[in-house]
């Protein structure tokens, strides 16, 4: 790129892609810097194409966190998010594919094969912490390097933000000169009624067992300003009622865990105090129904 002093500005759409569980969320975060995509050690906890703005000086990065691509499990959710995967790559000025720098799959070689052919790919290989010895990396890089004509392959560690700026730099090379298309205080294009339920979800998917946290889904019955207070209603959807037991637990202990811990994360990021009620109904069916899924936003 030129000089700051004479480079034009640039703008564009990133997606971040990836199979489940290769750090999408956690480098989206760690890119805007703020909290505005859920994470879990889980694999597919985000569901939604989330939009993080992060704005330089000289470069607005608008990326577009996508849900990890599902080659395992079949169903009516998992084939939306499949499908918002593939619109996203259609739609953007720069992919980039999270690798996994400690474990390379038939799942990493699904996604790659989803990219364009026109669009620079840039290969972000996440978790480099996580690897004992860094001279495994060099061979990793060649064999991924052999598998199509990449912009760069940056290792980076998106949970201790190691080479994030030489990522940006790979990233803005290849963003079309564009004025802004967001202020430049704005970090993402959801609003706090969307916000609010990926919260609750979250600290369903951290709270509780390999089962329940795919059998949940999150609507917001009520959000009101009430002064600097916001007071929210939010109700939790489950297939069955033996998950319901499940997500209440002992006298309401653990939704009340649940619930306190989202609020926390809401009162973070909003810059106010939440006042937050949970409850809990049983949909049998509800990822299976086109209807539910529509209305829910899939």
């Amino acid at each position: 790129m030129t000089s700051p002093a004479t480079a034009a500005h640039r703008c564009g759409h990133v997606a971040i892609v990836g199979r489940p569980s290769v750090g999408k969320s956690t480098l989206l975060n760690a890119l805007v810097g703020e909290k505005i995509s859920i994470t879990s050690r889980k694999p597919q906890t985000t569901r939604h194409r989330i939009t993080g703005i992060l704005s330089d000086p000289d470069v607005q990065y608008v990326f577009v966190d996508t849900p990890g691509f599902q080659t395992l499990h079949r169903s009516r959710l998992n084939d939306r998010l499949n499908r918002a995967v593939r619109e996203s790559l259609a739609e953007v000025d720069v992919v980039v594919v999270v690798l996994d720098a400690g474990r390379f799959n038939d799942a990493d070689r699904a996604v790659l094969a989803l990219c364009p052919a026109r669009v620079p790919v840039v290969v972000a290989l996440n978790k480099i912490d996580a690897v004992a010895d860094k001279r495994s990396l060099l061979p990793r890089i060649a064999e991924i390097a052999k598998l199509r004509e990449f912009a760069a392959i940056v290792p980076v560690s998106a949970e201790r933000g190691t080479d994030l700026a030489t990522l940006k730099r790979e990233i803005a090379r290849h963003l079309p000169e564009s004025p802004a298309l967001y202020p430049e205080d704005e970090i993402t294009d959801r609003d706090e009624r969307f916000l609010a339920a990926e919260f609750i979800r979250e600290k369903i998917f951290r709270q509780l067992g390999d089962e329940v946290p795919y059998s949940t889904a999150v609507t917001i019955e009520g959000f009101v300003h009430d002064g600097a207070l916001r007071r929210i209603n939010a109700t939790i959807l489950v297939d069955k009622p033996g998950q319901r037991a499940i997500l209440v637990g002992e006298g309401g202990a653990r939704m009340k865990a649940i619930a306190s811990a989202a609020r926390t994360d809401m009162e973070k990021l909003f810059g106010g105090r939440v006042f937050l009620e949970v409850w809990v109904k049983v949909r049998e069916g509800w990822s299976q129904s086109d209807a539910m899924l529509t209305r829910l936003g899939y």
